[in-house]
């Protein structure tokens, strides 16, 4: 009997699949299903006037990707380019709209098949960025890998900022 109960508690478990990577020395991880792609970096193109967290645009296969320097959002210094450095290229859905964003990081590390109930909330302690970006921690080996809560990092008015210099862009482009 209890080795029907034990079989039967593993098939209950629900996994998350995560893409980690690194920022400074910290890992995070975000969710995979909002994960379209990652590229290298390639020639980025400044926007005038954009916050400080916006390194530019690329030219994503005709399309214009905003791109976000990941490190700057969460206040730490500004990405330094290496070979690792690399953008994924996430969907982020605010209210009813979807739009495709660039974030650099330092480097992509792997997929992570995580347990749901192996999730842990997020620190209350003083951290080197802001805590609200964070939803919870994953524990793998002697590491704590920080999932980021997406919501939280692009505000509403971020995204139309970002929409509205894409536009500007092609616009300028386009003459």
């Amino acid at each position: 009997m209890n080795l029907f109960r034990q079989k039967e508690a593993e098939e209950v478990k629900e996994f998350d699949s995560y893409l980690s990577f690194t920022l400074d020395d910290e890992k995070f991880a975000i969710d995979v299903k909002q994960v379209i792609e990652i590229l290298e970096v390639p020639n980025i193109t400044k926007v005038p006037l954009a916050p400080p967290y916006m390194s530019g645009i690329i030219n994503l296969r005709g399309k214009v990707l905003p791109l976000i320097d990941t490190k700057v959002k969460f206040e730490l210094e500004a990405v330094d380019f290496t070979i690792d450095t690399c953008i994924i290229v996430l969907e982020l859905a605010v209210e009813d709209e979807v739009m495709h964003i660039g974030a650099l990081v330092d480097s992509v590390l792997e997929v992570l098949e995580v347990d749901r109930a192996t999730v842990q909330p997020s620190p209350s302690i003083e951290a080197k960025y802001p805590l609200e970006f964070i939803r919870g921690m994953i524990r793998k080996e002697e590491d704590f890998i920080m999932l980021v809560n997406l919501n939280a990092v692009f505000s509403l008015e971020e995204v139309h900022f970002m929409q509205d210099a894409n536009e500007g862009e092609l616009e300028d482009t386009e003459k």
